[in-house]
């Protein structure tokens, strides 16, 4: 979460691919700033001008809103702004997992098979999207070289990585799919409103968009709008190795849960419960607990933690919208 220049989209686009946590302009979707003068607006503008998580990240652009719409929001710097395209990375889990869930059809359960992708349990653990720069389609993506084999042995544990998505994708009719076709499929479910987009078909972290297009993601989820709602938090496993014997990997160093393609921050010291889906160049998506309010920290930048440092920031936003005072 920090704001440098960005590399050179060479280097970019390798470093995604590398990280496994990722991923044309798309339609703008205005956010409406409201001024912060008082209370919960003050803190919340006072904590992302001037906490030291906040500070540490550089040029961003935040939002907190509710179901209505933006409520405060701001950018520190003049790099980001609502309406300006980036990288979500692995914050297109969160939409793929929605997809999924209207995919399904109302009133209808996902079944085992398609909970173990979503929740990272199905032992495709040896997935490298690197291999995929020059896939044209979902499939091929997954067939190149070992990204598709399962590993018996980690069946039923939780191993952070996007090749469970990309299978998951086959299952569902989308293996001849390209960018285009997924996009379109995609906002077919969710609507084209949205603005958000795959540059590359895999649905675990290729997407890019705005921040107020993704701003209206939310929003429909707190509305009830798109089934994610009733879903927030469900069949959530544990992640952090070590300390809980279901899980393999995790880049999330506190004891979270994993629900249906969403994290859920429930560690016993820092967590409020809220439900997000932090990408790795630094876009980070959130849901209060009481599914009420959402908030964005929105930057792409290819450095080691930023998905991280976002995470940091964003808290402290949330923690002083909540609570009205300010963090330092």
């Amino acid at each position: 979460m920090l704001v440098p220049p960005l590399p050179s989209r060479p280097l970019l686009a390798i470093g995604l691919a590398l990280s496994g946590l990722i991923g044309c302009s798309s339609p703008s979707v205005q956010a409406e700033p409201a001024a912060a003068s008082s209370g919960p607006n003050a803190a919340a503008t006072a904590t992302a001008n001037g906490s030291a998580n906040c500070k540490a990240i550089g040029d961003f652009y935040w939002e907190v809103g509710d179901g209505k719409g933006t409520v405060v929001s701001g950018a520190v710097g003049d790099e980001y702004a609502p309406n300006k395209t980036i990288k979500i990375a692995s914050a297109s889990k969160f939409v793929w997992g929605a997809y999924v869930l209207e995919k399904i059809g109302k009133g209808k359960e996902p079944d085992d098979r398609t909970v173990q992708a979503l929740t990272m349990r199905s032992g495709l653990v040896k997935f490298n999207p690197i291999v995929c720069l020059l896939s044209r389609t979902a499939e091929s993506c997954l067939t190149s070289r070992s990204n598709a084999e399962q590993d018996p042995s980690a069946v039923g544990k939780f191993s952070y990585g996007g090749g469970h998505d990309q299978k998951l994708a086959i299952d569902l009719g989308l293996g001849g799919f390209n960018a285009a076709q997924m996009t379109r499929e995609v906002q077919s479910y969710l609507g084209g409103d949205l603005g958000l987009v795959y540059d590359k078909p895999q649905p675990a972290g290729g997407m890019e968009g705005t921040p107020a297009g993704y701003a209206g993601f939310l929003r429909k989820i707190i509305n009830g709008q798109l089934r994610m709602k009733e879903f927030l938090g469900k069949d959530a496993v544990c992640t952090l190795p070590g300390s809980c014997p279901g899980a393999l990997t995790s880049p999330v160093k506190e004891a979270w849960h994993y629900s249906l393609n969403h994290w859920v921050e429930d560690d016993p010291r820092t967590g409020d419960g809220s439900y997000s889906s932090p990408g790795l160049l630094g876009f980070y998506p959130w849901i209060s607990k009481d599914k009420t309010t959402y908030g964005i920290v929105a930057r792409e930048q290819l450095r080691a933690n930023s998905y991280w440092t976002s995470v940091q920031c964003g808290r402290d936003i949330r923690k002083a919208y909540f609570t009205g005072k300010a963090v330092q």
